[in-house]
């Protein structure tokens, strides 16, 4: 007897090879069982999907189905509440279903046979590890901290903890997973950060509170056998709590309880490629699906959360999350909650002499913290040594030849670097174009701070009599395996002076020793073209600020301030005199007038098709034909689209790359007409119009626009 399985396989939304694909097996298997199977002249890993799949079908045989080539049945299968997920996200995001399923499981378990796959099972020790005594004891909390626990256990949420820089959110976050722990010994915790190198110092928190043996990591930054032993551990029930980026919102865990998705505002929390979702959206659809609760968590909740937490009123009900409030700082890890934020002190940089990089008061104050022993990070977000390289005679710049950009200049290794393709080469001795010796740096990156910052603190001794120790943090210099973790070491050990660097240094991080923070060039997001600039700008910098004045004990030992300078041509600008009162709720509730009144999100659902060709004019002709095509839905009366334009950076890689803005008051709308219109897109790119097209994708709620 045959059976037919529907199973999910990893084929692009744009392929038009549809979400399941059948095939043939002597046996039933379970929905959620992985399988391999024969795909054109290669064998890949698929995962059976209809809930049917084990029914027999006495039709089989007069169907020409390829039979699966085996099964990995050593693996429990994947759970209804992980296929539904998987499901709702390839819905939601108008991607196929296997591309969302297959790209959601470790990379090294596509190539595991089934006999491989029991041998490594075979080997784990499958009992779930309990937590253990902490190391140390636990902080008494604060009122702040107890009241939010306390309406965390009794009300359903989801939460967004509003709680600022250095309130002791962690702590919440540690409280609520031992509060889980304690009551259900099988139950496990996911809890989510936006970036890689936020992981360690998290990381080692959970572990020293729970046990290394409790607690995996998962994320893009481990090797595939690393990634494949914490999804085995997570899937298995082993691992009670998950630690992870945003790919670990898909990490199968059938016992779940507790969502927590720290700096839930972080745009990197929206995935960039492939299947373009929210991790921290779908982290709340997936706790409501399966009875977990969902703490978010920010000292800057993203505008989306912010109104979604909204209290109720006499004209309103209020939005469906229920947020908690900590504005208060904790002293010291203690929980004595004394500490004062630090003081915002801007500098016009109109009043100082032309091409000044750092202000003389500046300088000074950071030299001031030298003689003290204390810290001071710089925050420059551009990595590199400078922008571009440029020959004054005739006006050569260093533009990339593949992309509509200039590679960036790295002295370290004096080369050009493309950001977006890659593509490198070693400096030219002189201009291409001329052959000018003079040619020089146009701007300013992280590299070339360091240099300046040595330069200008070179006679300046500690107070040990040694020289100033400056360190660099930012994507070049943690390129190595582990360098992260060391350059964090020495900072949190305290053998360095000035930390400069990137986004990576600016939030999440907790420097006992820190206490300035400078902030140099950040004016470009006051003016961008791009609606959500300023409210990225305003998190970044309030979480920049937040990195100083941690350890308010420290503090007052010293006798020393905590102080976030600010370098800008703008200083009236209002996003200044919020961040000057540390005044998120003002800085919200003027965007939020803005975007209402304008129409934009969250008071309206956007979503973006973008198309890649040969040519722009390809690109912008496929768009507009898919607008006119998409014209007759029934949903269309409801949905604006508007002209296709070319990116901010139209050609990557020699692709050109254009974009389709469109828009509606309504979710439900929005989404039935991005369904009604993949049918049409598939057929475009058979006509004349699709030739020259490479691919296409949509992305809903874009990040950027």
């Amino acid at each position: 007897m045959t059976w037919r399985l529907e199973i999910a396989l990893q084929t692009p939304a744009h392929s038009a090879l549809g979400d399941l694909l059948s095939y043939a097996s002597a046996e039933p298997l379970a929905a959620g069982t992985l399988v391999r199977v024969p795909l054109g002249r290669r064998e890949v890993l698929g995962v059976v999907w209809s809930a049917d799949a084990a029914a027999p079908d006495p039709q089989a045989e007069a169907v020409a189905l390829r039979d699966i080539a085996g099964a990995l049945d050593a693996l429990p299968p994947l759970g209804a509440a992980w296929r539904d997920l998987v499901s709702f996200a390839a819905r939601y995001y108008q991607r196929s279903l296997g591309e969302v399923a297959l790209a959601a499981l470790p990379p090294q378990l596509r190539d595991l046979s089934a006999v491989q796959l029991a041998r490594r099972l075979k080997r784990r020790d499958t009992a779930p590890a309990p937590p253990t005594d902490t190391t140390q004891p636990a902080p008494t909390p604060t009122a702040e901290q107890a009241r939010a626990l306390e309406r965390l256990a009794a009300e359903p949420g989801p939460f967004l903890l509003f709680g600022s820089t250095g309130s002791g959110k962690t702590e919440v976050y540690l409280r609520a997973v031992a509060s889980l722990l304690e009551r259900a010994p099988q139950a496990q915790a996911l809890v989510m950060v936006p970036e890689i190198n936020l992981t360690p110092q998290l990381e080692a928190r959970f572990a020293e509170r729970f046990g290394a043996g409790a607690v995996v990591s998962l994320h893009s930054g481990m090797t595939n056998p690393q990634r494949l032993a914490s999804w085995l551990a997570a899937h298995m029930g082993t691992a009670r709590i998950v630690l992870g980026t945003r790919m670990a919102v898909f990490a199968s865990m059938p016992r779940l309880a507790l969502i927590v998705v720290d700096e839930e505002h972080d745009p990197s929390y929206k995935q960039q490629e492939g299947a373009r979702y929210s991790a921290r959206d779908l982290a709340v659809w997936r706790g409501r699906r399966e009875g977990a609760k969902v703490l978010l968590g920010s000292a800057t909740p993203s505008l989306e959360s912010w109104q979604q937490s909204r209290p109720p009123s006499a004209d309103d009900a209020g939005g469906r999350y229920t947020r908690l409030e900590m504005p208060s700082r904790i002293r010291d890890r203690n929980g004595d909650s004394e500490a004062t934020l630090p003081a915002v002190r801007l500098v016009d940089m109109n009043l100082q002499p032309p091409r000044t990089v750092l202000s003389a008061a500046l300088l000074d104050a950071i030299g001031q913290r030298i003689a003290r022993g204390e810290q001071s990070m710089v925050f420059l977000n551009r990595r590199g040594y400078a922008p571009v390289l440029a020959c004054g005679d005739c006006g050569w710049k260093s533009e990339c030849p593949h992309c509509s950009a200039y590679r960036v200049f790295h002295k370290i290794d004096r080369s050009l670097r493309c950001h977006h393709c890659g593509f490198a080469e070693r400096v030219p001795r002189a201009c291409p174009s001329c052959g000018n010796l003079d040619i020089a740096p146009i701007g300013r990156g992280t590299e070339r701070l360091e240099e300046h910052l040595a330069e200008l603190f070179e006679p300046v001794r500690r107070p040990d009599g040694s020289p100033v120790r400056i360190a660099r943090i930012d994507a070049d210099s943690t390129r190595k395996q582990g360098a992260l973790e060391q350059q964090l070491a020495a900072v949190h050990a305290g053998e360095v002076d000035i930390l400069v660097g990137t986004q990576m240094i600016a939030k999440g991080h907790d420097f006992r020793r820190i206490t300035l923070v400078a902030a140099l060039n950040p004016d470009g997001a006051l003016f961008s073209s791009d609606f959500r600039a300023p409210e990225r700008l305003f998190s970044l910098l309030m979480q920049a600020a937040g990195r100083a004045g941690r350890d308010a004990a420290y503090l007052a030992a010293q006798g020393s301030t905590a102080q976030m300078w600010i370098q800008t041509h703008h200083p009236q600008h209002p996003l200044f005199a919020a961040l000057r009162q540390h005044d998120y709720p003002a800085f919200a509730a003027q965007e939020l007038d803005e975007r209402r009144a304008a129409g934009m999100p969250p008071f309206a659902f956007q979503a973006l098709l973008r198309a890649d060709a040969r040519t722009q004019e390809a690109a912008q002709a496929f768009l507009q034909a898919a607008a006119e095509s998409a014209a007759s839905l029934e949903a269309a009366a409801q949905v604006s689209c508007y002209p296709a334009v070319p990116l901010a950076i139209q050609r990557v890689a020699n692709v050109e790359r254009a974009q389709m803005l469109i828009e509606s008051g309504s979710r439900a709308a929005l989404q039935k007409f991005l369904a009604g219109s993949l049918p049409m897109l598939h057929a475009l790119r058979q006509q004349p119009v699709g030739k020259g097209v490479i691919r296409w994708l949509v992305d809903v709620d874009p990040q950027a626009i």
